[in-house]
């Protein structure tokens, strides 16, 4: 049975499935998203010409039921839950969605509080049928790594096995870094110094990103290459202004990228972390 968590950004949640007091029924948008298609026209052309496309929001509709057979007080501290939950106020929630071995998560946000149909057949002592509504923004599905995503690391020049995401250990040390998702997907790169000029480059899509700064020892260099959150810190404060301006905010494309860094610094002390989500486009 599918199981739904959503998660709210106060830590709150509920879970939805085949266990009470929260009984999932059907839930639609899980897989198909509306594309905006992108062209144009010229006089007297037949057709038009095809641009580009993008993905629309993608809205998620989840219907179930509220159950218990124990109080009915139960059913309406269920309802406060959900309404705490899912209130548009806090902001967006996570919703997680485990699906047999697969495991996805998204964010959304709620369009209304949640809906509790009053007609008959709809509500009773001891159930209550509700209805949710979520717009997600953003609209891939993505992996959850949890403890996975520490980093695995080189040390006196042994080499450990790799876990993702990859980590550098030498000046010019090249890695290969796979996207197993369906669009290309932005990275967070954590640069720890000595380092001199810092550059991290895809080598698959022949851009870089180049910091003009010297990094000490206790210098931590951050790079984050997602659309509307892209920024570049030291040491947690600004360092857009570094930044060369040749230097591209790449990500990953699908499939198999070759990273590499380089540095005007020899030093083995030096530490590159590229860390990355694959996004999908459906479940």
């Amino acid at each position: 049975m599918d199981r739904i968590v959503i998660t709210n950004q106060k830590g709150e949640s509920i879970t939805l499935g085949n266990q009470a007091p929260y009984f999932l029924e059907t839930i639609d948008g899980v897989g198909e998203v509306p594309v905006a298609i992108e062209s144009q026209k010229a006089p007297k052309q037949d057709g038009s010409t095809y641009l580009d496309n993008m993905l629309d929001n993608r809205a998620i509709s989840i219907e179930g039921t509220i159950i218990t057979k124990i109080d009915p007080a139960f059913v309406l501290e269920a309802r406060r839950k959900m309404q705490r939950v899912l209130n548009p106020k806090l902001g967006e929630v996570t919703i997680t969605y485990h699906q047999r071995d697969q495991v996805r998560e998204i964010k959304g946000l709620a369009e209304t509080t949640p809906v509790f149909p009053g007609g008959q057949g709809s509500k009773g002592l001891y159930y209550q049928k509700f209805l949710l509504h979520l717009l997600c923004h953003q609209p891939f599905w993505l992996d959850t790594f949890y403890e996975s995503r520490e980093m695995s690391y080189l040390m006196g020049g042994i080499k450990f096995k790799l876990i993702l995401p990859t980590v550098f250990s030498y000046r010019g040390f090249k890695r290969r870094a796979v996207n197993e998702g369906d669009v290309a997907t932005p990275v967070e790169i954590e640069f720890k110094g000595p380092a001199t000029n810092p550059t991290v480059n895809n080598l698959t899509t022949g851009e870089f990103i180049k910091v003009n700064r010297e990094l000490g020892e206790e210098d931590v260099l951050t790079i984050n290459t997602a659309f509307g959150q892209k920024y570049v810190r030291i040491n947690g404060q600004n360092a857009f202004h570094y930044i060369d301006l040749d230097s591209v905010f790449w990500q990953l494309v699908p499939g198999e990228n070759t990273l590499s860094y380089r540095s005007n610094n020899d030093s083995i002390k030096t530490r590159v972390t590229v860390k990355w989500k694959n996004r999908y486009v459906g479940l």
